[in-house]
């Protein structure tokens, strides 16, 4: 019997492992057993002071965390990130510690395919790249022998849901002009949080793209339709399968895994 797809699932800003889960309870379901979705936390802890606006109950109810709470005790609720920004969002405090965190991940277990929501789909996106040129970040080598892991072999897919491009200098060095690695792309038409402007700078560097809009805002759209399609991308992303919804825009370009 053959071994099932492994998802390595990202969350997004102020969410976490839990949380994330939790959220998607339908689409797992949907999965069946050809689909195992690992989620994992950010190693970024956030305070009460690091929510800024979004500490409101509305604004992290937009971010998709209404469950966080950055004054318990209770780690299901903790909010977490991959990393901290300005308000300029044109840096990003701890990155590194996550690209580190997610080396260690990869080594310890084989994972087909990364799954990321918001930042975590951003932090998705930027794994792909590092994995196509690991040597960008010495420090993912591993033991730091100047050699590539042998796991970048086996991230073979992305989903980036509400995605855009990390902001800083190491996510530029990490990206270079574009990455390869086939990716889809979910966008809502009406997210206000991750608007089309910050999207197109994530799009703009993927090669090898589908990209797929709903109706919806900022959140991984959950319908049955939307469903079956994730699980049939998932199983096969490189397959002939049809737009969940019929104005979908960029079909993937031709590609072997």
């Amino acid at each position: 019997m053959a071994a099932p797809t492994k998802v390595l699932m990202l969350h997004g800003h102020s969410q976490n492992a839990s949380i994330f889960s939790k959220r998607l309870g339908a689409l797992r379901k949907s999965m069946g057993k050809g689909i195992e979705m690992v989620f994992i936390d950010g190693p970024i802890v956030l305070l009460p002071v690091d929510l800024n606006g979004a500490s409101s109950a509305a604004s992290l109810a937009a971010l998709g965390a209404s469950e966080a709470n950055a004054t318990s005790s209770d780690p299901s609720t903790t909010p977490r990130a991959w990393w901290k920004t300005n308000p300029e969002k044109t840096i990003a405090h701890g990155l590194e510690e996550s690209i580190l965190l997610l080396r260690d991940i990869l080594q310890r277990d084989r994972y087909d395919g990364v799954f990321g929501f918001s930042q975590g789909a951003a932090m998705a996106a930027l794994l792909a790249a590092l994995l196509e040129r690991p040597h960008s970040y010495p420090p993912f080598l591993v033991d730091g022998e100047g050699s590539s892991p042998a796991f970048v072999r086996d991230v073979k897919f992305c989903v980036a849901v509400s995605g855009f491009k990390a902001p800083g200098s190491l996510s530029a060095e990490i990206f270079g002009t574009s990455y390869s690695t086939p990716t889809l792309h979910v966008l809502g038409r009406n997210d206000v949080i991750v608007i089309e402007e910050r999207s197109k700078g994530l799009l703009d560097l993927s090669q090898n793209k589908r990209l797929e809009e709903h109706d919806g805002g900022h959140f991984v759209p959950l319908k049955a339709i939307w469903r079956e399609f994730l699980r049939n991308y998932l199983t096969n992303p490189l397959g002939v399968i049809p737009s969940p919804e019929p104005r979908n825009i960029i079909q993937p370009t031709s590609a072997k895994l």
